[in-house]
Protein backbone atom coordinates (compact mmCIF):
# COMPACT_ATOMS: atom_id res chain seq x y z
CA UNK A 1 0.00 0.00 0.00
CA UNK A 2 1.19 3.67 -1.06
CA UNK A 3 2.02 5.97 1.53
CA UNK A 4 -0.12 9.40 1.45
CA UNK A 5 1.17 11.98 -0.64
CA UNK A 6 1.13 14.12 2.69
CA UNK A 7 2.79 11.10 4.33
CA UNK A 8 5.59 11.29 1.69
CA UNK A 9 6.64 14.76 1.61
CA UNK A 10 6.41 14.77 5.37
CA UNK A 11 9.00 11.76 5.63
CA UNK A 12 10.79 13.47 3.16
CA UNK A 13 11.57 16.52 5.06
CA UNK A 14 12.31 14.79 7.88
CA UNK A 15 14.98 12.53 6.44
CA UNK A 16 16.37 15.39 4.27
CA UNK A 17 16.85 17.57 7.91
CA UNK A 18 18.30 14.51 9.10
CA UNK A 19 20.57 13.87 6.57
CA UNK A 20 21.49 17.62 7.07
CA UNK A 21 20.00 18.10 2.84
CA UNK A 22 18.42 20.74 4.95
CA UNK A 23 19.32 23.47 7.41
CA UNK A 24 17.34 25.34 9.84
CA UNK A 25 15.66 28.24 8.07
CA UNK A 26 15.45 26.92 4.55
CA UNK A 27 12.24 27.98 3.23
CA UNK A 28 9.67 25.43 2.74
CA UNK A 29 7.78 26.87 -0.75
CA UNK A 30 4.27 25.52 -1.27
CA UNK A 31 4.44 25.64 -5.13
CA UNK A 32 8.34 24.17 -5.17
CA UNK A 33 7.74 20.94 -3.33
CA UNK A 34 4.32 20.55 -5.58
CA UNK A 35 6.89 20.40 -8.29
CA UNK A 36 8.75 18.27 -6.58
CA UNK A 37 6.07 15.55 -5.80
CA UNK A 38 4.03 16.19 -8.59
CA UNK A 39 0.76 16.89 -6.68
CA UNK A 40 -1.37 20.32 -5.65
CA UNK A 41 -0.73 22.10 -3.40
CA UNK A 42 -3.21 21.22 -1.02
CA UNK A 43 -1.59 18.20 -0.34
CA UNK A 44 1.59 20.00 0.82
CA UNK A 45 -0.69 22.48 3.14
CA UNK A 46 -1.60 19.11 5.06
CA UNK A 47 2.05 18.11 5.14
CA UNK A 48 3.63 21.68 6.42
CA UNK A 49 0.68 21.92 8.82
CA UNK A 50 1.62 18.36 10.45
CA UNK A 51 5.06 19.62 10.93
CA UNK A 52 4.18 22.70 12.15
CA UNK A 53 1.90 21.00 14.44
CA UNK A 54 5.29 19.23 15.44
CA UNK A 55 7.44 22.63 15.87
CA UNK A 56 9.51 21.34 12.80
CA UNK A 57 7.78 23.89 10.72
CA UNK A 58 7.83 27.71 11.30
CA UNK A 59 4.86 29.52 9.19
CA UNK A 60 5.34 32.98 9.16
CA UNK A 61 2.47 35.44 8.62
CA UNK A 62 2.76 36.31 4.99
CA UNK A 63 5.94 34.42 4.12
CA UNK A 64 5.61 30.80 4.25
CA UNK A 65 6.76 27.71 5.70
CA UNK A 66 10.82 27.77 7.25
CA UNK A 67 12.32 24.87 8.92
CA UNK A 68 12.47 25.78 12.32
CA UNK A 69 15.20 27.02 13.54
CA UNK A 70 15.84 26.08 17.83
CA UNK A 71 18.22 27.69 19.96
CA UNK A 72 20.47 26.02 22.70
CA UNK A 73 17.73 27.36 25.64
CA UNK A 74 14.72 25.11 23.37
CA UNK A 75 17.08 22.16 23.06
CA UNK A 76 18.18 22.40 27.13
CA UNK A 77 14.33 22.77 27.66
CA UNK A 78 13.20 19.60 25.43
CA UNK A 79 15.66 17.65 27.27
CA UNK A 80 15.12 18.88 30.49
CA UNK A 81 11.31 17.93 29.88
CA UNK A 82 12.32 14.29 28.21
CA UNK A 83 14.29 13.37 31.43
CA UNK A 84 11.60 14.26 33.88
CA UNK A 85 8.56 12.54 31.56
CA UNK A 86 11.32 9.27 30.85
CA UNK A 87 12.09 8.86 34.18
CA UNK A 88 8.48 7.82 34.86
CA UNK A 89 7.95 5.98 31.83
CA UNK A 90 10.43 4.30 32.14
CA UNK A 91 10.36 3.08 35.44
CA UNK A 92 6.56 1.85 34.52
CA UNK A 93 8.53 -0.15 31.79
CA UNK A 94 10.60 -1.69 34.27
CA UNK A 95 7.42 -2.63 36.20
CA UNK A 96 5.20 -3.67 33.19
CA UNK A 97 7.34 -5.06 30.74
CA UNK A 98 6.11 -8.59 29.95
CA UNK A 99 7.40 -11.19 27.54
CA UNK A 100 5.69 -9.66 23.92
CA UNK A 101 7.23 -6.01 25.16
CA UNK A 102 10.79 -7.38 25.93
CA UNK A 103 10.88 -9.04 22.37
CA UNK A 104 9.59 -6.00 20.96
CA UNK A 105 12.24 -4.35 22.20
CA UNK A 106 15.27 -6.83 21.60
CA UNK A 107 13.65 -6.94 17.75
CA UNK A 108 14.03 -2.75 17.74
CA UNK A 109 17.86 -2.77 18.69
CA UNK A 110 18.16 -5.60 15.71
CA UNK A 111 16.87 -2.54 13.47
CA UNK A 112 19.59 -0.19 14.88
CA UNK A 113 22.19 -2.24 14.39
CA UNK A 114 21.04 -3.17 10.87
CA UNK A 115 20.81 0.75 10.21
CA UNK A 116 23.94 1.65 11.95
CA UNK A 117 25.91 -1.60 9.90
CA UNK A 118 24.62 1.06 6.56
CA UNK A 119 25.55 4.17 7.97
CA UNK A 120 22.00 5.23 7.60
CA UNK A 121 21.88 8.19 9.61
CA UNK A 122 18.11 9.24 8.83
CA UNK A 123 16.86 5.47 9.83
CA UNK A 124 19.25 6.08 12.71
CA UNK A 125 17.57 8.97 14.04
CA UNK A 126 14.05 7.49 13.53
CA UNK A 127 14.58 4.54 15.21
CA UNK A 128 16.35 6.36 17.94
CA UNK A 129 13.06 8.39 18.37
CA UNK A 130 10.88 4.96 18.26
CA UNK A 131 13.13 3.64 20.76
CA UNK A 132 12.08 5.51 23.39
CA UNK A 133 8.11 5.61 21.76
CA UNK A 134 8.31 2.50 22.10
CA UNK A 135 9.41 2.46 25.84
CA UNK A 136 6.19 4.65 26.62
CA UNK A 137 4.01 2.39 24.85
CA UNK A 138 5.40 -0.19 27.34
CA UNK A 139 5.08 2.24 30.47
CA UNK A 140 1.24 2.55 29.66
CA UNK A 141 0.70 5.98 30.46
CA UNK A 142 -0.98 7.32 26.91
CA UNK A 143 -0.81 11.17 28.41
CA UNK A 144 3.07 10.64 29.05
CA UNK A 145 3.38 9.22 25.84
CA UNK A 146 1.41 11.63 23.88
CA UNK A 147 3.76 14.40 25.63
CA UNK A 148 6.87 12.57 25.04
CA UNK A 149 5.78 11.76 21.10
CA UNK A 150 6.24 16.05 20.71
CA UNK A 151 9.43 16.42 23.06
CA UNK A 152 11.19 13.26 20.38
CA UNK A 153 9.65 15.15 17.46
CA UNK A 154 11.17 18.05 18.37
CA UNK A 155 14.73 16.63 19.65
CA UNK A 156 14.74 14.51 16.55
CA UNK A 157 14.80 18.12 14.59
CA UNK A 158 17.60 19.50 16.92
CA UNK A 159 19.43 16.41 16.50
CA UNK A 160 19.38 16.22 12.61
CA UNK A 161 20.30 19.64 12.42
CA UNK A 162 23.03 20.41 14.79
CA UNK A 163 24.27 17.07 15.66
CA UNK A 164 27.52 16.47 13.82
CA UNK A 165 28.21 12.99 12.50
CA UNK A 166 26.81 10.14 14.30
CA UNK A 167 28.08 12.20 17.31
CA UNK A 168 24.72 12.28 19.44
CA UNK A 169 23.09 9.38 17.39
CA UNK A 170 22.71 6.81 20.26
CA UNK A 171 25.82 4.54 20.82
CA UNK A 172 25.51 0.39 20.48
CA UNK A 173 25.42 -0.31 24.00
CA UNK A 174 23.00 2.55 25.29
CA UNK A 175 19.83 1.36 24.42
CA UNK A 176 21.43 -1.95 24.59
CA UNK A 177 21.76 -1.39 28.26
CA UNK A 178 18.54 0.40 28.97
CA UNK A 179 16.77 -2.91 27.46
CA UNK A 180 18.84 -5.30 29.61
CA UNK A 181 18.25 -3.75 32.77
CA UNK A 182 14.49 -3.53 32.44
CA UNK A 183 14.07 -6.99 31.67
CA UNK A 184 16.31 -7.58 34.68
CA UNK A 185 13.35 -5.52 36.99
CA UNK A 186 16.78 -3.30 38.09
CA UNK A 187 14.90 0.05 37.87
CA UNK A 188 17.94 1.58 39.62
CA UNK A 189 20.40 0.75 36.60
CA UNK A 190 17.55 1.32 33.84
CA UNK A 191 17.07 5.02 35.63
CA UNK A 192 20.73 5.76 36.04
CA UNK A 193 21.67 4.48 32.43
CA UNK A 194 18.21 6.98 30.72
CA UNK A 195 19.73 9.59 32.57
CA UNK A 196 23.20 9.14 31.26
CA UNK A 197 22.04 7.79 27.94
CA UNK A 198 20.08 11.40 27.63
CA UNK A 199 22.66 13.49 28.75
CA UNK A 200 25.06 12.29 25.99
CA UNK A 201 22.75 12.78 23.39
CA UNK A 202 22.34 16.44 24.72
CA UNK A 203 25.74 16.99 24.84
CA UNK A 204 27.05 16.33 21.58
CA UNK A 205 24.58 19.12 19.91
CA UNK A 206 26.39 22.07 18.57
CA UNK A 207 24.75 25.37 17.92
CA UNK A 208 28.13 26.58 16.96
CA UNK A 209 29.39 24.69 14.01
CA UNK A 210 26.30 24.20 11.53
CA UNK A 211 26.53 21.99 8.22
CA UNK A 212 26.05 24.19 5.22
CA UNK A 213 23.34 23.66 2.90
CA UNK A 214 23.94 20.90 -0.03
CA UNK A 215 22.02 22.59 -2.58
CA UNK A 216 18.24 23.72 -3.83
CA UNK A 217 14.97 22.27 -2.27
CA UNK A 218 15.29 19.85 -5.11
CA UNK A 219 18.31 18.38 -4.28
CA UNK A 220 17.44 18.04 -0.23
CA UNK A 221 14.29 16.12 -1.25
CA UNK A 222 15.75 13.84 -3.50
CA UNK A 223 15.43 10.96 -0.70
Amino acid sequence: MEKPLETLIVDSILDAIADQRLVAGTKLGEQAISDIFACNRAHVRRALSMLTGWQVVDHLPNRGAYVATPTPQDARDVFQARRAIETTICRNAVRLADATDLADLRRHLAQEDAARGHDNRPALIRLSRGFHILLARIGRNPVLARYLDELTMRSSLIIGLYAQGHATLCAEDEHAGIVAAIAARDEARALSLLDQHLRHIEAGIRFDDVPPATGGLAAALRG
